[in-house]
Order: structure tokens, then C-alpha cells, then sequence
């Protein structure tokens, strides 16, 4: 493979890719390019002097996952409980486990 495009992929990539699943190595391949062609695109938006562009650019594009508060706070905002009917809020295992994820990292 040649380096005809700033978008082809490294030879040392491709050799690793190449020992994955070819479910993987499809993931791998399209999320590597969708990142340099936001890295290309923050570039020029740099270089054209849109310095809070690309922020935005890159805030939008690649989001920041919700931390582990985020993501306890909003399993408990969504469950029924006091407020409802019965006395008791209802979790799924999956909430369950999130919640315990977040008060294991408090201090004491």
C-alpha cells in the first residue's frame, strides 16, 4: 500500500489490523480514519485562526463519555421510587451496579 493519501493508514497499522477479527479490524479502520479526518479538519480550522471552532469541532465530534456520577445521577433520576406509589426505588442490575461503581469511588 502506498502513501498516495494523508488518509491511508500506516504499514505497521495494517499489519496489526490484520491479525483481528474482520468485525474488528472494519470498526478499527473506519473509527482510525473518522479520527484523521477530524484531526485534518481541526488542523485547518486552527490554521485558518478558528481556534474556539475547532474546540467545538472536536467537543461535538468526540464527546466526552458521562463520568460515573453522571451516569449513577441520571439511573437514579429515572427510577421509581419514594415519590411513586410503592416506597422502594426500582433498579435494574445493570443501575445496580453503576450506582455501586460510583459510592465505591467516595472517599469515606
Amino acid at each position: 500500500m502506498t502513501q498516495e493519501h494523508p488518509i491511508t493508514p500506516p504499514p505497521e497499522l495494517v499489519e496489526q489490523w490484520a491479525h483481528l477479527p474482520a468485525d474488528w479490524n472494519t470498526a478499527l479502520i473506519a473509527q482510525w480514519g473518522a479520527d484523521q479526518e477530524l484531526a485534518a479538519c481541526c488542523k485547518w480550522l486552527k490554521l485558518e485562526g478558528h481556534e474556539y471552532e475547532h474546540e467545538a469541532l472536536l467537543a461535538a465530534r468526540r464527546p466526552k463519555p458521562p463520568s460515573l456520577k453522571e451516569q449513577a445521577l441520571e439511573a437514579l433520576k429515572h427510577a421509581p421510587g419514594p415519590d411513586y406509589p410503592n416506597p422502594i426505588t426500582l433498579l435494574t442490575a445493570d443501575e445496580h451496579a453503576l450506582i455501586r461503581r460510583a459510592l465505591e469511588q467516595l472517599d469515606d
